[in-house]
């Protein structure tokens, strides 16, 4: 799944039709609540953190061309435990370690 404001204003009927069917991946963490069997995106939080930042400087005087261009570097796994059993599809141990979080 793309995230989109389109997608995301429709999230819950997307997985209502897709989620117990097809192994969904999207990005952001509310795909996987919603139902999707794994989500990977950067850590919108921890980049929105860093913007404010870019903010402060700016308020502080700094020239916005001047600031070097970050790209996110903390990202996000989450697996959907619930899913994957729906789907029959057995998670490796070695994934779900690895996980930032994993929903039963």
């Amino acid at each position: 799944m793309i995230d989109s404001p389109l997608t995301e204003q429709y999230i819950d009927a997307i997985m209502r039709f897709a989620a117990h069917r097809l192994p969904t991946i999207s990005e952001g963490k509310d795909w996987a609540e919603a139902g999707a069997l794994l989500t990977y995106a950067p850590d919108y939080h921890n980049m929105w953190r860093r913007g404010a930042t870019y903010v402060d400087k700016i308020l502080k005087g700094a020239t916005p061309g001047d600031l070097p261009i970050e790209q996110p570097t903390k990202f996000e796994l989450v697996i959907n435990l619930k899913t994957a059993k729906a789907l029959g599809i057995t998670i490796p141990e070695s994934i779900l370690l690895r996980a930032d979080e994993v929903i039963r």
